[in-house]
């Protein structure tokens, strides 16, 4: 069959997965693709999977590394529930990845790799590509790495070098079949490697090569299209969490008219905020890569005492190091924004997996009553606004902030419209300036009870700063019981007043109550909201609210609760929102819990609907409320 005689069907959407060694550069494979289906106008959500072992033995289960993208011509919200497309290049990734895989789906192998040595290693005890176990997919055979071999026959690199190329052979073949344009890939490689002639050249011939097998091989009957994206105008670029977080922190110093000063220990998956700062020098935001997380925290809140914005970011082991230096920032009352990229714990825990199970941690967390502001993004590109809306609270409230994200939300990507940096409100800083000799450092605001926030070296405008507890309006160093409950009590009430500040929580789906409420938070959001949508096509009385707002949660939180006769908060970790909920509003909450490292999908939501049975909306409440 010629190339012109191929079959292409139009589809709305596809999921693929990219899954092999952790050495096949799967990562990158995969961010290619997503770059390049961004570039021609896809919607896009990705979920990058990182083994947890830095140097897992090849071709163990151990060392499998994975990424999924689901791109689309509609507007979608999660990485897809099951791949309709799984690219392996050895048996433990098959082994690893086939239980996702939706039944008939494409299944593209590396045949090659595929050797008695690899399977042993896999838990095989025979070839699956030969013994039939495979026939409920659409399998195909290509032997990657001989058809490298042979299209960088007169290149000079050794033979493990060109065998690394086999990730663009796969890349090529996959553009081929979803009708991608090379160019942007081509593009990057050259500028990538231009120092390498001889690997980018590698690179190059490696990603013609899987193009074209596809194009002249008879083996793939069928191209499939999948058209643009309908979104809002506007100009869009891919972002993923960390790096939104990052924008978001240095826009905020901009529009404070301040620098930006990030102090942090690298930790997985927190590190590429730092990684991501650190390329912005010019814009005046300086980085210090401390020596440990304590070393971290105490810079930050040197900085905030200095007059900078100031920030760090770690996660769950690294957050519990700080938790001493955080106590004394809320002590100080500085207002310093701690980015708490959760992963799987306790302890070491699942370093490359995602959690929400530093919920707690984030609230009550700290020794004493250590109260301070939390907030949540829901997507990675809300983790611009979410990072900009830190320091907006710290700044007015003079206080730090937490922003809890995870692992999901900080390397997944989507699209993001940029925004216009004069459409975003000014961050308003003062410095006391002068003083008449009687300067009082915790002489407070009457609204938002904050205190001055005095530069050292101020003249008359000295006070003292430390873990001590401080006397009302002087802030010298106080053991006086009631001072103590009286300071204790105005932090508390400093934080509470926030939720004045703070946005109502909205309800998707019937606003004025029903049957069954979903509450969720963080990157929950995706997979809540498109289960609720698909409940509510098939006319069930369910709605959604998803909570960006921790501490304090907004005024109308309790009253949305009471409208609905039942709750359910679905969390990646054990019920900790839910415990919240019921102790904060006295509502019966049901948790749909899971703590497996990897984040909810859409049908276990709805399972967990059905289970609840749900009645019937009337036509009254067919309307939708968007969130």
């Amino acid at each position: 069959m010629s190339a012109n005689q191929r079959k292409v069907e139009d589809a709305e959407n596809v999921v693929i997965r990219f899954a092999g060694d952790s050495g096949d550069g799967m990562q990158l494979t995969g961010m290619q693709f997503t770059d390049t289906s961004a570039i021609i106008g896809n919607d896009i959500s990705t979920l990058p999977d990182f083994p947890a072992e830095i140097r897992a033995p090849a071709g163990s289960l151990a060392g499998v590394s994975g990424y999924q993208v689901n791109f689309s011509n509609f507007d979608i919200r999660t990485p897809g529930d099951a791949p309709s497309v799984l690219v392996v290049m050895n048996p433990a990734a098959l082994k690893t990845n086939l239980g996702d895989l939706e039944k008939g789906g494409i299944l593209i192998a590396n045949s090659d790799a595929f050797t008695p040595d690899n399977l042993r290693l896999a838990g095989y005890a025979q070839n699956p590509l030969e013994d039939g176990s495979l026939k409920g997919y659409r399998l195909y055979q290509v032997p990657m790495t001989k058809l490298v071999e042979t299209a960088l026959k007169d290149n000079p690199l050794s033979f493990r070098q060109k065998e690394r190329c086999k990730n663009f052979f796969a890349l090529g073949l996959v553009y081929w079949m979803f009708n991608r344009p090379m160019e942007p890939t081509l593009k990057w490689i050259q500028e990538k490697f231009k120092k390498n002639p001889d690997v980018s050249d590698a690179n190059t011939r490696s990603l013609n090569a899987g193009f074209y097998f596809g194009e002249t091989t008879e083996a793939f009957e069928v191209r499939y299209q999948i058209r643009k994206a309908r979104i809002a105008p506007g100009t869009y670029r891919k972002i993923t969490g960390n790096e939104a977080l990052a924008l978001g922190l240095m826009t905020a110093a901009e529009r404070a008219g301040s620098h930006l000063f990030f102090a942090g220990y690298p930790i997985t998956p927190a590190s590429d905020i730092l990684h991501e700062l650190a390329k912005h020098r010019r814009f005046g935001v300086k980085t210090f890569q401390a020596e440990d997380e304590i070393s971290a925290i105490g810079a930050t809140i040197g900085a905030a005492f200095g007059g900078a914005l100031a920030v760090t970011a770690s996660s769950g082991p690294g957050i519990a190091l700080k938790t001493e230096g955080i106590g004394l920032a809320i002590m100080t009352e500085l207002p310093i924004v701690i980015c708490n990229i959760q992963r799987g714990g306790p302890s070491t825990g699942l370093p490359t997996k995602t959690e929400q199970a530093d919920l707690m941690q984030a609230i009550w967390g700290r020794n004493g009553e250590a109260p301070l502001a939390v907030i949540a993004p829901a997507t990675p590109g809300e983790c611009f606004t979410m990072a900009f809306e830190a320091f907006r609270i710290a700044v007015k409230y003079m206080t730090p902030v937490m922003i809890l994200s995870d692992g999901y939300i900080a390397n997944g990507a989507e699209p993001w419209r940029i925004p216009k940096l004069d459409d975003l409100p000014a961050i308003t800083v003062q410095h006391p300036t002068s003083a008449d000799g009687s300067f009082l450092p915790y002489l407070r605001n009457p609204r938002t009870l904050a205190r001055p926030w005095a530069v050292p070296g101020t003249p008359g405008l000295e006070h003292r700063i430390g873990g001590l507890e401080k006397a009302d309006r002087t802030g010298n160093v106080s053991h006086d019981p009631d001072n103590h409950e009286f300071m204790v009590k105005i932090r508390r009430a400093k934080i509470d007043g926030v939720a004045g500040d703070i946005p109502d929580v909205d309800v998707f789906g019937s606003p004025e109550g029903g049957d069954l409420l979903i509450v969720g938070w963080g990157s929950t959001h995706g997979a809540i909201i498109s289960a609720v949508e698909r409940a509510r096509d098939r006319g069930l009385d369910v709605s959604c609210a998803h909570l960006r707002y921790l501490n304090p949660l907004p005024k109308n939180l309790g009253d949305v609760l009471k409208r609905f006769r039942r709750v359910v908060v679905p969390e990646m970790n054990l019920g900790q929102l839910r415990l919240l909920l019921r102790a904060n509003y006295l509502v019966d909450v049901e948790g749909l819990n899971k703590v497996k490292g990897q984040p909810f999908k859409i049908r276990e939501i709805e399972q967990k609907i059905d289970e609840m049975n749900p009645k019937k909306l009337g036509v009254s409440k067919q309307k939708v409320a968007v969130a």
